[in-house]
């Protein structure tokens, strides 16, 4: 039996394959080896893509409702450019976010000093009635003093050990010093070229999403690149909408707090409100971190006020977990309650507070395309499951 040209071409390519991963694995710290020089070249190109999804949220939705009609003809005159229009929201998305940043620092810095300072004073006056207490204690046992003053010290010893620790750290501590520095220089290189890749991303979305489409459909079939672009439809809808509803979620529930302390005549009630608005941001959990930095500020404070916070916390914290959180980001990404707490739970066991982030809006599009292909196998069979 003769074989055609393009079985022969899936037979090599078949072939081919399976000699590349036998090889893969009895090589595999090889692989993972390229696997990591490549992952540390591209790292800075994926957090600019990143950063630019995150940042097209509110850059999109100023186009939708500042420039409605960017380009559109009117009589024999164009409105505002695509162009402009776009380097504008840009330019308003970088000063909405910086304005935010200034708010939170002109609130947060000034009372997180303040509560420095009365811990300060705290751990002074626990450390004056600590002494307070020793030298009673002392005073009480007088053979621990004698002890004490029999006690001697080899100080020739002692300094000879010291001067052998600076004269061997001195080298270690200056090669410390300079692959610490050079780490710090990189971080801030790559930070700089993820900010420049995310703001050509956005400038040029539209662009590059055609080119990636053309790309697509030159190289699978168009089935399958319908099927891939559908997915991607899907993927970016549903993490804009995440996004989207994790922001809403996080300044609702600062607010409550807000509000509530200030009812109740709670100190630091807007630095504990923009706290937890903040930390909110992690989904689940990230409440309780703010409610372990907020009882920790009260009780410098009072005690009393610091019970009464947990237990405010426990209260609004039963309000957002049952009727927030899963209406608001629930509902933005069409993922049922429990699913969503099993994403946080999964993610945050896998990869921390990134995969609590990603697997939520990942999840979701695992199983809107898992309920599409149950209910279209149902329907092939004519079955109709209540």
């Amino acid at each position: 039996m003769e074989l055609s040209k393009t079985t022969m071409r899936r037979i090599m390519l078949l072939i081919t394959f399976t000699v590349l991963l036998l090889v893969g694995v009895q090589r595999l710290d090889v692989v993972l080896n390229a696997l990591g020089f490549l992952w540390g070249i591209a790292a800075p190109l994926f957090a600019g893509a990143a950063l630019a999804f995150v940042l097209n949220v509110p850059m999109s939705a100023l186009e939708r409702r500042l420039f409605p009609r960017a380009g559109e003809k009117k009589g024999k005159k164009k409105g505002v450019s695509p162009a402009l229009a776009r380097a504008a929201c840009l330019l308003l998305t970088f000063l909405l976010l910086a304005l935010i940043v200034l708010l939170l620092v002109l609130v947060v810095v000034p009372q997180l000093g303040e509560s420095i300072a009365s811990l300060g004073g705290y751990v002074a006056s626990a450390a004056g009635r600590f002494v307070t207490w020793a030298e009673e204690q002392f005073a009480a046992y007088p053979e621990i003093t004698s002890r004490l003053e029999n006690l001697s010290i080899n100080w020739a010893e002692l300094a000879k050990n010291l001067w052998d620790f600076l004269t061997t750290g001195v080298g270690s501590v200056v090669s410390s010093t300079i692959s610490a520095t050079m780490r710090v220089f990189s971080a801030i290189s790559a930070g700089f070229i993820s900010f420049i890749f995310a703001i050509y991303l956005l400038l040029q979305k539209e662009k590059l999403g055609l080119q990636c489409r053309k790309a697509l459909y030159a190289v699978l079939p168009k089935r399958g690149a319908d099927e891939t672009v559908r997915v991607c439809s899907l993927s970016h809808k549903v993490f804009s909408s995440f996004i989207t509803g994790q922001c809403v979620e996080a300044v609702i529930l600062g607010f409550m707090f807000f509000l509530s302390m200030t009812i109740l005549r709670m100190p630091y009630a807007l630095l504990v409100g923009c706290l937890i608005a903040v930390t909110a941001l992690i989904p689940i959990v990230g409440a309780f971190i703010g409610c372990i930095v907020g009882a920790f500020l009260l009780l410098m404070v009072s005690p009393m006020q610091a019970l009464v916070f947990v237990v405010l916390f426990l209260v609004l914290q039963q309000v957002e977990g049952n009727l927030i959180y899963p209406h608001v980001v629930g509902s933005s990404v069409g993922l049922p309650s429990i699913w969503v707490l099993a994403a946080v739970s999964v993610g945050g066991s896998l990869m921390g507070i990134v995969g609590m982030l990603v697997f939520i809006p990942l999840t979701s599009v695992v199983y809107t395309l898992f309920r599409e292909f149950v209910n279209g196998r149902l329907k092939q069979k004519g079955l109709r499951v209540k």
